[in-house]
């Protein structure tokens, strides 16, 4: 018995070592876990926090034209309202697409070490989207006639039409804006960007205030400003980039960008068709309500639930690009493993984040909607949609950065597909079921459009991105970044 118990107590000192050793390696896994949590959420934020403050301020500069046309009178606010979110909505949304293919090519590039090639992605960019300004322009110049035609008073559409023709150079600025946007983006220079459109709101407030009140150049005075505030936002990032802002990736102008134009509109058509896909959705719902017998009441409503959710979209569409920029990173360099973690991580602090914002909406919506209106029938109207309100905020929190991780992983032909399939398929049809056949009206059209439409297209980027395969994307990236990069560099 002496024996077997020395035995035991020996068999037990043995273990009390690998125990600790367990414990230890357990202790140092978990430690080293959080260490990469931490770092990839600093990559992550040195990019997602001044896209932030990037977007609010571009934006405003839009609100802050409407403000001031809005002591003009109603007919110039109506006016300056309608060529602000029809005719410059529908570029600046499909602008913004088209510039995301440099988030694909250059993302992978830079992830990659290949920098000799960003200047000429940037250049052939600026070449499709000016030529695609050109093909572009019948809207401004036959704005008037268009918008009489979607059913606009004379009135409105004859003053909309001389504003648009004044809002031209908004529209090329486009052009040359967002790629040099997108350009800075994926090296990381995002506070360049930033610092950029904080002067330029800073002047565009000024500039307002000279032309409305001092000059009085009244309604053409107004959009005028606009045009001087995103020039200036141009020059800016234009004289960074090409005066030394970036010497390993801008080596002068190239007559190389000019080749493989057509493969690279392709791209880019893909990416600005994914976008305005969704886009145009949610401006489609305000159309069908204005159809309702409640025009009116259903219209303020879903405009302010609208007004609510595109001032929180701010926060998703930054994870958007953040994600993009840092999936095509870690594709590039060939890391297909910390491209899936990054995408973890974008995708879960993008959700905390709009979880927190859809509990407030639960419970502040009432304050927040005195802000838009003071009409009870409207107030409550708004208070109906709440529900609504909160699940499209839920699922916006992951939808666009999904779609950022298929920018950053080339697939945006696939998923511009999945939008046109599940928006407009599915979604507009279920919401015109539900509004108008089953007659819930406002309520039935918006449902049906975010579980039809938002819902299945987010069901279905979660599922491809959880079975993709990480390591073969990385191979395709090292491909994709091979084949467009070229041998001469020929300058101009």
């Amino acid at each position: 018995m002496g024996e077997r118990d020395d035995q035991s107590e020996v068999v037990e000192k043995a273990k009390i070592p690998l125990l600790l050793k367990d414990q230890n390696v357990a202790e140092e896994e978990d430690g080293e876990i959080k260490r990469e949590i931490w770092t990839e959420t600093k990559k992550l934020w040195r990019i997602v926090g001044p896209a932030i403050f990037t977007r609010v301020t571009t934006n405003l500069i839009f609100v802050i034209t409407q403000a001031f046309a809005g002591h003009l009178g109603e007919l110039e606010l109506a006016s300056i309202s309608i060529v602000n979110n029809v005719i410059i909505g529908f570029n600046y949304s499909l602008f913004i697409g088209m510039a995301t293919a440099l988030e694909t090519l250059c993302g992978q590039s830079f992830g990659a070490k290949k920098y000799d090639m960003f200047g000429v992605y940037l250049q052939r960019s600026w070449i499709v989207l000016f030529l695609c300004s050109i093909l572009l322009l019948p809207m401004f110049i036959f704005a008037s006639p268009i918008l009489k035609f979607m059913g606009q008073p004379d009135d409105i559409a004859e003053l909309s039409g001389i504003v648009s023709l004044w809002a031209i150079p908004t529209h090329f600025s486009f052009a040359f804006f967002f790629p040099l946007n997108r350009y800075l983006q994926c090296q990381l220079k995002n506070s360049v960007v930033a610092i950029s459109s904080g002067v330029a709101l800073v002047v565009h407030i000024f500039v307002c205030w000279l032309f409305v009140y001092v000059l009085k150049l009244g309604v053409i005075g107004t959009i005028a400003t606009a045009n001087v505030s995103w020039w200036l936002n141009v020059f800016i990032l234009f004289t960074y980039t090409t005066c030394g802002g970036c010497p390993l990736t801008w080596t002068g102008f190239s007559t190389e960008a000019f080749t493989k134009l057509w493969d690279f509109t392709k791209l880019s058509a893909s990416s600005g068709i994914m976008v305005c896909l969704e886009n145009w959705y949610y401006r489609i719902l305000i159309v069908m309500t204005g159809n309702l017998e409640n025009a009116r009441i259903d219209v303020d409503s879903i405009s302010i639930c609208m007004s609510i959710n595109g001032l929180e979209m701010m926060v998703p569409l930054a994870f958007f690009a953040g994600a993009g920029v840092r999936v095509a990173n870690e594709l590039g360099a060939g890391n297909g493993k910390r491209a899936r973690f990054a995408m973890i991580i974008s995708v879960t602090q993008s959700l905390i984040i709009g979880t927190i914002f859809t509990v407030l909406i639960i419970f502040l919506l009432d304050h927040v909607s005195w802000i838009f209106s003071s009409s009870e029938a409207v107030l409550k109207a708004v208070n109906n949609l709440s529900v609504l309100l909160s699940f499209a905020i839920l699922l916006n929190s992951v939808q666009p950065v999904l779609s950022g991780v298929a920018v950053g992983s080339g697939w945006q032909s696939l998923v511009a597909f999945i939008n046109l399939g599940s928006y407009y398929c599915i979604g507009l049809p279920l919401g015109f079921v539900m509004g108008w056949i089953f007659k819930f009206g406002v309520k039935g059209i918006w449902a049906g459009m975010i579980f039809g439409g938002t819902a299945v297209q987010t069901l279905i980027l979660i599922f491809i991105t959880m079975r993709c395969d990480w390591e073969k994307e990385a191979q395709n990236a090292s491909v994709r970044v091979k084949n467009w990069s070229s041998v001469s560099n020929a300058k101009i």
